[in-house]
């Protein structure tokens, strides 16, 4: 498979540099891959794949990592991402198989599912921090690629808004938990609200605070859900205003788990490092 020449980007080139060099050897359509919820024991992970366009047309007005910018400021960013991507899709993926399949299998699975969904074919990828194969064209994984590459971090805007939404709409159906402050990661009121209310069916039963707080810890991860839990947080009426908001280019989708695999064991949860909470 065709790799670049070896180049030098340096870190004080800017957030556009790494791109813009790949294009200059050839590569036009450079996309990139990032996640949300990684760190958080409920809601969705969400990944985000997108590709700018080369020059001034994709620079983006106060684009950063996601985890860099006030709610107020990702939302703003987000909407230019959409309205100025090439393409750009987001991936869904319910706690229900967070827990059948991990927390890693699922995460680079989001992000395989969120490239292979972009309208226009990459002819490189960049992902942040982890290695996604099977993608049939060159990549490379860049730490904290949401601070080095445009196409990383729009990625990150897309799937961090995308998933600050949905935990906004699981908070309306669950006012026990503060959803819609802390979006499902660890914080002193989230323990309390496990603690005294046990945990819903949108937490992460793999994870181990969530497994204590269900008093099933002994159990496998599906047989510590609730027997009758509420209806799925992805149905029609939570996925479209999501929707309406999409560009035509862009794609949101629900993940299943076409090829149910083991479940690896999952540690004690821990928020992604600089996460905002």
């Amino acid at each position: 498979m065709l790799a670049p020449p070896r180049t030098v980007v340096r870190r004080e080139a800017g957030l556009y540099a790494l791109e813009q060099a790949l294009q200059r050897r050839g590569f036009r359509h450079v996309a990139g891959a990032d996640e949300a919820g990684r760190g958080a024991c409920a809601g969705p992970l969400v990944a985000a794949a997108a590709i700018l366009p080369e020059g001034r047309r994709g620079e983006i007005p106060g684009l950063a990592d996601s985890k860099l910018l006030t709610a107020a400021a990702r939302e703003r960013v987000y909407e230019h991402v959409v309205a100025k991507a090439l393409a750009w899709s987001v991936m869904i993926i319910p706690p229900t198989e967070v827990d059948a399949r991990g927390l890693h299998v699922c995460n680079l699975a989001a992000m395989r599912r969120a490239l292979a969904s972009l309208d226009v074919r990459p002819d490189y990828v960049l992902t942040d921090g982890f290695p996604v194969d099977g993608l049939g064209v060159p990549g490379l994984a860049v730490w904290k690629g949401d601070r080095v590459a445009a196409c990383v971090a729009a990625a990150s805007v897309l799937a961090k808004v995308t998933r600050d939404r949905l935990m906004v709409e699981l908070d309306a159906r669950f006012p026990d938990y503060g959803f819609a402050v802390h979006k499902g990661y660890i914080t002193e009121e989230h323990s309390t609200a496990l603690t005294t209310h046990g945990p819903c069916s949108e937490h992460r039963f793999s994870y181990v605070n969530v497994a204590a707080a269900s008093g099933r810890g002994n159990r496998p991860p599906r047989a510590r859900r609730p027997a009758d839990p509420p209806p799925a947080l992805f149905d029609v009426s939570v996925t479209e205003p999501l929707l309406i908001l999409q560009a035509a280019e862009g794609t949101v989708g629900v993940a299943s788990g076409e090829q149910p695999q083991p479940s690896p064991s999952v540690g004690e949860d821990s928020a992604m490092e600089g996460e905002t909470r």
